[in-house]
C-alpha cells in the first residue's frame, strides 16, 4: 500500500512540476487612480523603489498626442497607492509645449532610480528625456535631455546584468520603418552606445523586451505588425544578436512585457490576438504566459477576457518577495495593477 501511495505522490509531484502553471494566482486587483482628473492615459511602468514599495507612471491628458499629456507618478507603500501627481511636462516656453510619452522606471544595481520618458510632436520626431534620483524617488534632477540618437527605453524596462553592464530596449519608428535597437551603458547610465538588432530584416518591430537566460545567453521580444510576437536571440550577453524571427505568440500590433523571474521562469504578458481590422482589435483580452526556454509558452493567467473595451500595454516586474507585479492601461481611463504569486 504504501508503494502505491509513494507511486501516487511521486506521479502528482511531477504532474504539478510539468504542468505547475496552474499554481499562478491572481493575488490583489486594483485600479491605481482613485478619481481621475484626466481624459485618458495610457503607456504605464512600474519599479519597485525599496523593499515592499512600488511605484508607477504613465502618461495622461485630453488624448495621446495632445500638447498637455504629461507624465504623472504614483506610490504604493503598505498597499495603498497615492493619487497620482505630474513629474514631468513638455513644456518649452510660455508658448511652446510638446506632448509627453511612454515613461520608463528603472532602479539600477546602485540604487539609482531612472524615469525616462519621450518628448516630441509624434513617435517618429520625439526625443529621449531621463530625470534620477537617489533617495527611491523622494525628489529628483531636473529633466535632462538624452544624447542625439539615444530615445531610452521605448517602452520596457532595461535589464542590468551581473557585470553591471546595463541595456536598455529601444527602437525607432521613422516614416514606414520600424528598428529595434539596444542602448548599452557600462557607466552606470551615465552614458549610452546604440547596438542594431537586425536593422536589414523586412519587419516591422519596436517596443522590445528582454529576457535573461544561463550562459551568456539572452532573448529579445518585440512588437510587429506581423501579427505575431517576433523574436532574436544572443548567445554572447547582447554584444550581437541573430536575425529575427516569428514566434507562435499572437501580437495585435501591440506592446508586450516580460520579465526572467528568479526561479528562471520566463514571464510575458500579451494579447493573445491578431490585430484584424480596427487598430483597437485585438486588445480586449490580456494574457499572462510563462515558459522555460523562451520558445514555448503556456498561458496561466487570463487577466482580461473583454469583447469592446482595450486592455494593453503591460508592464511587470519581481518584487524582493518573489510576487509578480503587472500594471496596464485599463480601456485608456485608468491603470491596472494585478499582483501574482505562485502556491
Amino acid at each position: 500500500m504504501t508503494k502505491y501511495v509513494l507511486t501516487i505522490a511521486f506521479c502528482f509531484t511531477a504532474f504539478c512540476s510539468i504542468f505547475g502553471q496552474a499554481r499562478w494566482r491572481v493575488l490583489r486587483s486594483e485600479m491605481i487612480v482613485q478619481n481621475p482628473v484626466f481624459q485618458e492615459c495610457h503607456a504605464s511602468t512600474i519599479a519597485e523603489v525599496a523593499p515592499g514599495k512600488l511605484m508607477a507612471s504613465f502618461f495622461a491628458g485630453t488624448g495621446e498626442g495632445e500638447k498637455d499629456v504629461t507624465i504623472w507618478l504614483a506610490t504604493c507603500d503598505h498597499d495603498k497607492w497615492t493619487a497620482p501627481a505630474v513629474i514631468a511636462d513638455g513644456i518649452i516656453n510660455d508658448t511652446l509645449r510638446y506632448p509627453c510619452w511612454n515613461p520608463v522606471l528603472f532602479k539600477s544595481k546602485e540604487e539609482k532610480l531612472f524615469l525616462f520618458y519621450k518628448e516630441g510632436p509624434r513617435p517618429f520626431n520625439w526625443w529621449g528625456m531621463v530625470k534620477t534620483s537617489d533617495d527611491s524617488g523622494a525628489t529628483w534632477s531636473l529633466p535632462e535631455r538624452l544624447a542625439n540618437g539615444i530615445l531610452g527605453p521605448i517602452k520596457n524596462k532595461p535589464v542590468q546584468l551581473v557585470d553591471g553592464t546595463i541595456f536598455s530596449p529601444s527602437s525607432k519608428e521613422e516614416n514606414d520603418v520600424w528598428k529595434v535597437y539596444i542602448e548599452k551603458s557600462t557607466d552606470k547610465g551615465n552614458s549610452w552606445q546604440l547596438i542594431p538588432v537586425d536593422t536589414g530584416n523586412a519587419f516591422r518591430v519596436i517596443q522590445p523586451t528582454i529576457l535573461l537566460y544561463p550562459h551568456q545567453r539572452l532573448q529579445m521580444l518585440c512588437r510587429s505588425n506581423q501579427d505575431k510576437i517576433v523574436q532574436s536571440w544572443s548567445n554572447n550577453n547582447g554584444q550581437t544578436w541573430s536575425k529575427f524571427s516569428l514566434t507562435q505568440l499572437p501580437n495585435p500590433n501591440s506592446g508586450i512585457d516580460a520579465v526572467t523571474l528568479k526561479s528562471g521562469v520566463q514571464m510575458l504578458v500579451y494579447n493573445p490576438a491578431t490585430k484584424g481590422k480596427e487598430w483597437s482589435n485585438g486588445r480586449q483580452k490580456l494574457h499572462v504566459a510563462i515558459s522555460k526556454d523562451g520558445l514555448n509558452w503556456k498561458d496561466v493567467i487570463v487577466l482580461e477576457n473583454g469583447t469592446s473595451e482595450e486592455f494593453s500595454y503591460p508592464a511587470i516586474i519581481e518584487t524582493t518577495d518573489g510576487k509578480v507585479h503587472i500594471t496596464y492601461t485599463y480601456d485608456r481611463k485608468n491603470i491596472k495593477h494585478v499582483v501574482l504569486a505562485y502556491k
